[in-house]
């Protein structure tokens, strides 16, 4: 069978590997313990010199063997074409021999774009890019890069019919260039919102459910025009890269040097805002591709595409029937993108199976039960009674790492690099989020089995943890540790084929009638999911974790008694 090798080169740097119907892929910072993996300076090329390494190696094929080589273009403003070639030898020059030879580049947004259509199942759908920024356009479209694109997808075709470009307008010296990034709209705002330290995105997202989104509604609302044909057009500077501007509001300048004066209840009104108005935007645009495109489906991606708030609004309001959000929208996901098209519309290859999953990387290594660290105990070689020991444990309100399998691709821990614990009691979120050194106001995701999902949820969940979902108002108080003030959880299905989680959601829901855990991400603030047996332990010991399950091991910290041993109350 052929084999086809996806890269990217730039922040969120990954490769991914196509063979025998197989996807191979991981992120270069499980290696380098840099989240996001970002370079050292902007605009520098870093290679996934040990991600590419481990692809090769798990599907046994050696580089000569690789019949085609992908990666995302990132080539800023060019005039013409000629980029393309220039860009192209650059990176060739990042990868061992013959790879480098092999290499040919595609649009960063089509990269994306195809990360989750050639995975989404659908025959015709309408595909939907946003983030801060992509590929150069070129002169033959405009000038700019990438920012919103929408296409129309097909088996044999890939056509581009909606593109965001600059707005050229007067300007103190002459005509100046506009730019509408939805991305960097959000950006600039949450460094606005979130003081230094946490993920600004991700935690404005989270804080914008405490906010009231009239406070401030007008005044957001203000700088985001939408016009027909789905045209979006944010005043300057706040659709472009901006960190200094100050944002007037109540008579005082909100820059993000000052954002920790700001009181959390106003920062969460700006938040609610932004969140709401950010949502109508793509709202907006995504009607426009439907009306375009009269396809039933929408194929989402691009760093947008990580706001699971977001993608709630387009599942409910874009007039599509379907959406499917691609298993990994960041920029990493690009390397996915960038392979299955060398496979599909380059080689020819009948498109992969659905996946109900993401575990694409490297298994963890054996848990040395030799080198117990000082506080835990070992019970090595359970096996089967892995699983109903660590529902035990769970009904009990105790905190698990859970290590299994081979390690998701993207940002989620879907339930193979994970931190479990009861849905049940408030006081567990509090818990995680002091133990994660995280925002009191940051939610917990649950993990539901598939088939009980709209038990518990107004709309069907998505096996990669990419949008949210309304709790059912009789189930809250039921799962308070994973139901967010607003009434909403970001919820992973887990489909009756899950290597990693499966099996333990059977047992729990056995034992307590619920048939969902808390999940979140086994890693250090900071930092990104850990990958090995190793580091799972120390992550373990410094997080202070009840126990860790590594394969059919079990270590047990020492004031936790053996479940084993107890007869456990169900709860």
């Amino acid at each position: 069978m052929p084999a086809v090798l996806g890269l990217n080169f730039h922040h969120d740097t990954a490769a991914a590997l196509v063979v025998d119907g197989r996807i191979y892929a991981v992120e270069e910072e499980r290696w380098s313990g840099v989240k996001h993996n970002h370079p050292t300076r902007k605009g520098t090329l870093t290679a996934p010199t040990r991600a590419l390494q481990w692809c090769l190696e798990a599907a046994d094929i050696e580089p000569e063997n690789v019949d085609a080589v992908w990666a995302a273009s990132m080539r800023p403003n060019p005039a013409a074409g000629w980029w393309l070639a220039e860009e192209r030898e650059e990176l060739a020059v990042l990868l061992p021999a013959p790879l480098g030879e092999h290499l040919r580049l595609l649009s960063h947004h089509t990269a994306h774009v195809l990360s989750g259509y050639l995975l989404s199942g659908h025959e015709h759908a309408a595909g939907l890019v946003i983030d801060a920024g992509g590929s150069s356009l070129g002169s033959d479209v405009g000038p700019g890069r990438e920012r919103i694109t929408g296409y129309d997808l097909w088996p044999d075709r890939i056509d581009r019919l909606y593109q965001g470009i600059p707005a050229v307008v007067p300007g103190p010296v002459g005509p100046r260039r506009v730019h509408s990034s939805l991305g960097h709209f959000y950006r600039n705002l949450a460094r606005r919102v979130i003081p230094p330290g946490d993920e600004p995105e991700g935690s404005m997202m989270a804080l914008a459910a405490f906010g009231d989104p009239q406070r401030y509604g007008a005044h957001i609302r203000e700088l985001v025009r939408l016009g027909d044909e789905g045209e979006v057009r944010i005043d300057h500077p706040w659709g472009s890269a901006d960190s200094s501007t100050p944002l007037l509001l109540d008579g005082r300048a909100w820059t993000a040097d000052n954002v920790a004066e700001q009181p959390e209840h106003k920062r969460a009104d700006l938040a609610a805002a932004v969140q709401e108005v950010f949502a109508e935007s793509v709202v907006h645009i995504a009607r426009h591709l439907q009306r375009l495109t009269r396809a039933s489906a929408l194929v989402f991606s691009g760093g947008c595409a990580l706001n699971s708030h977001l993608n709630g609004h387009l599942a409910a309001d874009s007039g599509f029937d379907t959406l499917f959000v691609a298993p990994a929208p960041h920029d990493a996901g690009t390397a996915v993108g960038a392979a299955l098209y060398g496979w599909h519309y380059q080689l020819g290859q009948e498109r992969l199976p659905v996946p109900t999953d993401a575990a694409w990387g490297p298994d963890p290594g054996a848990l040395p039960t030799t080198t117990v660290p000082s506080g835990y105990h070992a019970l090595p070689h359970l096996g089967p009674r892995l699983a109903p020991t660590v529902a035990a444990l769970l009904t009990e309100h105790r905190i698990v790492g859970w290590v299994q399998g081979q390690l998701e691709f993207g940002p989620r821990a879907l339930g193979h690099r994970s931190i479990l614990a009861h849905p049940g009691h408030a006081a567990t979120r509090d818990r995680l989020n002091a133990i994660k050194k995280r925002a009191a106001y940051r939610p917990f995701a649950p993990a539901v089995l598939t088939e009980h999902a709209t038990e518990w949820f107004m709309s069907a969940a998505d096996p990669f943890m990419n949008r949210v979902a309304t709790v059912r108002r009789c189930r809250a108080d039921r799962i308070a540790a994973v139901t967010h003030h607003d009434g909403t959880a970001r919820v992973q299905s887990v489909a009756a084929n899950h290597q990693g989680l499966r099996d333990l959601l059977e047992q729990f829901r056995d034992l307590t009638g619920l048939p969902l855990l808390l999940n979140t991400s086994f890693n250090r603030k900071g930092a990104p999911i850990l990958r090995t047996a190793e580091q799972a332990v120390a992550a373990a010991v410094d997080l202070r974790l009840d126990a860790l399950a590594v394969g059919d091991t079990l270590l047990l910290a020492d004031h936790v008694p053996d479940p084993r041993a107890a007869s456990l109350r169900t709860r």
